[in-house]
């Protein structure tokens, strides 16, 4: 076979949903998310090796930017897609602008993939797709009204498809009179529930349901209802829907049965398919958006995807459920956390129509993009609606954190990190459910302070970690004591009254915090250690 003729195969954006996490990231698509993907070739740097128009290329044996000259080729060959390991960061970013320079996808292989694993999934992707495409021309599938019409023209009838609720999905066109039922399910969409209550009363529905049975229902002269006949369309011994045929000007004959047989299975593929469709486009939307968040997907492969424009404001918005930590159950939480994700799609949906919602381990992140502007009063105000309506409706409360607008989608990786910085330093504020950056700054650069003293054994101050030893061992309260007097700015009375103990009592508490830690509490540089190191102690004995 000449393979300079491209071969039917799957969409990107279908083998995308099949491969993507936790294989492979999209770190950048060009031409789109239509772009065939017809074969899968494996090349090795060290080889000359030829690709082709449709081909997605595995580049074996190169990692992140190695790959560079394999990815310039592969396009040059006109190749849908190239899939390369990469290891870091600067890798991803590197093939992305490869990519984006290049006029070709470019997938992010995980270092722990295997490629002879990839290379099998995405191969019976194709080679599924391509089986499909074979079956629709032996089949001459077009859409459903497509179908209808066929069915029409095979029986001489007038036809119409509905799905299991006796919702009208196609119907075809007739010059013949149509009866009255004909008529009433076309304009409402359904057939009429007086008409479907006789259906159900003699038993139709319930043989439609059972198998491939060719049902006939009479004609009904005193309700303007000719002669039909039906059949259910099935996916093994699930019921999908049902296609009926209206007698028209001439009889249904005999031969009519087998077309209709025919069709319900031609139907069945359809209605898989759609459902298929249906399914996936959310999980590739969702996938597109971790990508962007994380600044691995470019943002004109997104804003393709989604309707949006790459160039106009952008914000993102992080919620999670409010003091749900102790929450043992994981199906109650996992629960929760899907009618919070829902209720969030609905509000950012009816804000903006190309706005992204997607799970990011135990946080919601809402992409909203084409701001009008650079404001943030729209966006503040739906965030608002969110947490009131998860207040009303949800057994938890939720907090948001509400990132910087930044001016392209470009950008909105910035966004999302100012986001969570803030929704971070609301962690132990139960009380605060909205905030931006301007709320919460000196909580936030706080919050950030204190990750750097815990993650540098070198910064770490050992006198507070003493003293904090000396407590646990003496059941004692010196640290507590000392952070309240250093929150207090050092006034006694008001740190006294906060631990309900006598000033005297914080006094000689103070002093013996010095003696034990050797701390000069005289000394500003000394104070402002101590309490960092205290505030530290105190997170760590929150989170465990």
């Amino acid at each position: 076979m000449d393979k300079t003729i491209p071969l039917p195969g799957a969409p990107l954006r279908q083998l995308l949903v099949a491969v993507g996490e936790p294989l492979v990231d999209l770190l950048a698509a060009p031409r789109g998310f239509d772009q065939h993907v017809c074969d899968v070739v494996i090349i090795d740097p060290d080889e000359d090796a030829e690709t082709h128009p449709g081909d997605l290329v595995l580049v074996i044996g190169a990692r992140g930017r190695s790959a560079v000259r394999q990815v310039r080729s592969a396009a040059r060959d006109g190749a849908a897609a190239v899939a390369v390991k990469v290891h870091t960061d600067q890798d991803s970013r590197a093939l992305r602008d490869t990519a984006l320079d290049a006029g070709v996808a470019v997938l992010g292989v995980r270092p722990e993939v295997r490629w002879e694993q990839l290379e099998s999934l995405a191969r019976s992707v194709v080679d599924n797709a391509r089986l499909t495409v074979e079956a629709d021309a032996g089949e001459t599938l077009g859409d459903l009204f497509s179908l209808a019409q066929t069915v029409a023209a095979m029986t001489d009838g007038i036809v119409s498809i509905e799905d299991t609720a006796s919702r009208v999905l196609a119907y075809s066109r007739s010059d013949d009179d149509v009866d009255e039922l004909r008529r009433l399910s076309v304009l409402g969409r359904r057939g009429p529930e007086s008409y479907l209550a006789m259906l159900r009363e003699w038993g139709v529905y319930e043989r439609l349901r059972s198998g491939e049975e060719i049902v006939h229902v009479g004609e009904r002269p005193e309700l303007g209802i000719r002669r039909r006949m039906a059949i259910g369309i099935h996916a093994g011994s699930q019921p999908l829907g049902t296609i009926w045929v209206q007698e028209g000007a001439k009889p249904l004959e005999e031969r009519s049965q087998r077309a209709l047989l025919g069709a319900a299975r031609v139907a069945a593929v359809h209605l898989i398919r759609q459902r298929a469709e249906a399914s996936a486009a959310p999980k590739l939307r969702e996938n597109l958006l971790a990508g962007l968040l994380d600044g691995k997907v470019d943002a004109a492969s997104v804003a393709g995807n989604i309707g949006a424009d790459a160039d106009r404001p952008a914000v993102v918005v992080v919620f999670t459920l409010r003091g749900r930590a102790g929450v043992s159950d994981r199906s109650e939480l996992e629960l929760e956390r899907t009618e919070m994700t829902s209720l969030i799609s609905v509000h950012a949906a009816a804000y903006r129509r190309s706005a992204l919602v997607t799970n990011l381990g135990s946080r919601v992140y809402a992409l909203l993009p084409d701001l009008p502007g650079t404001a943030l009063s729209g966006v503040l105000g739906m965030t608002r609606e969110i947490v009131a309506a998860a207040g009303q409706h949800l057994r938890a409360g939720v907090q948001a954190g509400v990132g910087a607008a930044v001016p392209t989608l470009e950008d909105v990786s910035r966004s999302r990190a100012e986001a969570d910085r803030v929704l971070d330093a609301m962690a132990h504020d139960v009380d605060n459910r909205i905030a931006t950056i301007a709320d919460v700054r000196a909580r936030v650069v706080l919050s950030e302070l204190l990750t750097v003293l815990g993650g540098n054994e070198r910064f770490r101050d050992p006198r507070i970690d003493a003293l904090c030893a000396h407590d646990a061992e003496h059941a004692g309260a010196l640290a507590r004591s000392l952070l309240s007097y250093l929150e207090s700015f050092g006034d006694v009375r008001s740190a006294s009254a906060a631990l309900h103990v006598h000033p005297n009592t914080l006094r000689y508490r103070i002093r013996r915090a010095g003696e034990i830690s050797g701390i000069d509490l005289s000394d500003p540089a000394e104070r402002l250690a101590a309490h960092l190191h205290l505030l530290l102690h105190r997170r760590n004995e929150r989170n465990r």
